[in-house]
């Protein structure tokens, strides 16, 4: 038995994909308006990675759906119970799967509310478990969580090849604000090779915990992405962007291994002439490119300017997965490390549903080194290291998918447009389907 029902219950119909041509992309502000009535979220309707595949989660293991590394899906989290995928697994390779949980945006939430992940071997241990909560902020907005299965000296457990099973539920769907309805997901997984060599067994003993300076200089404007898939690349230096209250936007950085992060966020003055102070305002979390949790610090904002910085991160380093320090230990591959920020929605109650200057400042030192070694490719290839595409794109500030996107770019020239001749499609999509349903009925 499947989950299939839920689908129908609570999201409703569609042409397939439709979802995505709602969703916001990067520089096309003049149709925000209408696909945010559209898609039913204040703060922007999340972009799914195009071409992702539906499946649906199972109540039980015996029906559960084969997740292969490389591939991104989309999937659906009911409200109580867990959705239940499958892994087919090799004995020398380390396992990634991310589940983002897509919540209703734009509404109140549980603080404790979110998404739990885990991956279980075939006799129901646990190889590895991890949260991740709407937090102080208050509001729904997308998160992500991580769960690993490692071969490592550490673990004596889920070494073996065979069958293993991700679960994925909610954390406190009875909690107070809790949404009541089911969420959608978009599922990855990624596949990182054994080294060629032994390896180093333990953490780097030192390394520069000192927080640096933030980045000055003339901010450049860049707009950010609407999920994981459409981040907006960003390289060292200080970049301007407008976020509004329930509004999530997503970037992206390249970082080589050898190389330490460093970010800043900071909140602009407004001139809305609100008074009050929100404690909890902006939400910024760092993600490594396995879309695994890194770090996260708030923003408090009483209408004047308010910064503050991500705790100091290692060079990324192989060998930080040996640290006991959960920050330290995600930052063990290079690659694109994801930066989400999201503006609380009680913002809106003290300042105006208008847009909150957002500006981050984005630092990397340390030199550029060759990478750990590894005895293979991973899958998706290219996932833990840095392309000369990436570079250009953090130089230019383009989005994955950015040169693909026919229907977007459409929207972009034709503004609001644009945007009401796909909402009258969109409509015409509808009736011709309730029409179809009742002559079937008849």
């Amino acid at each position: 038995m499947t989950l299939a029902s839920v689908v129908v219950m609570g999201l409703g119909g569609g042409p397939p994909g439709w979802q995505d041509l709602v969703a916001e992309p990067a520089g096309t502000a003049d149709a925000a308006g209408a696909f945010r009535s559209a898609s039913g979220a204040a703060g922007g309707a999340y972009a799914f990675a195009e071409g992702a595949q539906r499946v649906d989660g199972a109540v039980s293991t015996a029906d559960a759906v084969r997740l292969e590394a490389g591939h991104t899906y989309r999937s659906v989290l009911p409200v109580r119970g867990r959705a239940y995928y499958r892994l087919e697994l090799d004995a020398a390779s380390n396992t990634y799967v991310s589940a983002t949980a897509v919540p209703p945006a734009g509404h109140a939430a549980s603080v404790v509310d979110g998404v739990k992940v885990s991956v279980q071997d075939g006799d129901g241990r646990s190889c590895d478990v991890d949260t991740a909560s709407f937090g102080a902020t208050g509001s729904s907005h997308p998160v992500a969580a991580w769960a690993v299965r490692e071969i490592s000296p550490r673990r004596s457990l889920c070494k073996e090849p065979g069958t293993y099973y991700v679960t994925v539920e909610r954390t406190d769907p009875d909690g107070a604000d809790s949404s009541p309805g089911p969420w959608e997901l978009e599922l990855t997984t990624a596949s990182e090779p054994p080294l060629e060599g032994a390896g180093a067994t333990s953490a780097p003993p030192e390394w520069n915990s000192a927080p640096p300076r933030p980045v000055a200089g003339e901010p450049e404007r860049r707009a950010g992405g609407a999920g994981f898939a459409r981040a907006t690349s960003l390289g060292e230096g200080v970049w301007r962007d407008d976020i509004r209250p329930g509004q999530t936007l997503f970037y992206k950085v390249p970082v080589d291994w050898g190389r330490q992060l460093h970010v800043t966020a900071e909140l602009g003055s407004s001139d809305t002439g609100g008074r009050g102070y929100v404690a909890a305002a902006l939400d910024l979390d760092l993600y490594n490119p396995a879309r695994g949790h890194v770090a996260d610090v708030g923003v408090g904002y009483g209408g004047s300017q308010k910064s503050r910085a991500l705790a100091p991160l290692p060079p990324v380093a192989h060998a930080n997965r040996h640290d006991i320090v959960g920050r330290v230990r995600a930052v063990r591959f290079a690659g694109s490390y994801y930066l989400v920020a999201h503006l609380a929605t009680k913002v809106a109650d003290r300042f105006g549903d208008g847009p909150v200057p957002l500006t981050l400042r984005v630092g990397l030192s340390g030199a550029a080194q060759d990478g750990p070694g590894y005895a293979g490719e991973a899958v998706p290839r290219d996932v833990f290291t840095v392309t000369e595409e990436d570079r250009e794109a953090a130089a230019e500030g383009t989005a994955a998918g950015d040169g693909d996107d026919t229907a977007m770019r459409v929207l972009a020239v034709g503004g609001i447009g644009g945007g009401s001749a796909l909402l009258v499609g969109l409509g015409a999509w509808a009736l011709a389907a309730r029409r179809q349903g009742s002559f079937r009925s008849g």
